[in-house]
């Protein structure tokens, strides 16, 4: 992510003052996943192909889409291997919806993407899929997501497909938002 100058000048053209913006890739998962990640409980994400491989060491925003994913794995990992009960559940996806859909909602930094392969040890692969909040990895890009932070208030923005640029307002950031000023 990158902090961007945004300033104002008066009538003689004089600098008035400078704000910063923060620009991030955006992406958009599926819900509740957008959720789950922002709220810690996912920290790895699943592609068909590497697409965030080029955002590694990156903070990223993450957009909540409009729409569900299809199939219940994720209710199923968070009962079974997070051992949580229907009240929680619930309270987390309340909690994944605080700001609605359609609007970009948090940060997230990028690590390393990598292909999963058919070979890995069952107890393994039970830990990605705990990570992923999904199973099925096997063959499948998977990214590292760390640091997930809410911003303050939502953007509303239109998501787009794959990824895209987003500038995010000074008054949205977190309050420890990692940014390196140009």
């Amino acid at each position: 992510m990158k902090a961007l100058p945004s300033s104002t000048t008066d009538k003689e053209g004089a600098l008035r003052s400078q704000r910063w913006e923060a620009e991030s890739a955006g992406i958009i998962p599926a819900n509740p996943y957008a959720g789950l990640v922002l709220n810690g409980v996912k920290s790895v994400e699943t592609r068909w192909r590497p697409l965030l491989a080029e955002m590694r060491n990156c903070t990223m925003a993450v957009h909540i889409a409009q729409k569900d994913w299809e199939g219940d794995e994720w209710r199923n990992i968070l009962r079974e291997n997070f051992a949580m009960k229907q009240p929680e559940v619930d309270e987390l996806l309340g909690s994944g919806e605080r700001f609605g859909r359609g609007v970009v909602a948090g940060l997230v930094d990028v690590g390393e993407t990598w292909l999963c392969s058919e070979d890995v040890s069952p107890e393994e692969m039970r830990e990605l899929e705990k990570a992923a909040c999904l199973t099925g990895l096997a063959q499948k890009y998977l990214t590292r997501l760390s640091r997930p932070r809410w911003l303050t208030e939502p953007l509303y923005s239109r998501g787009h497909k794959d990824m895209w640029m987003v500038r995010i307002p000074e008054h949205l950031l977190p309050p420890d938002p990692v940014v390196e000023f140009l």
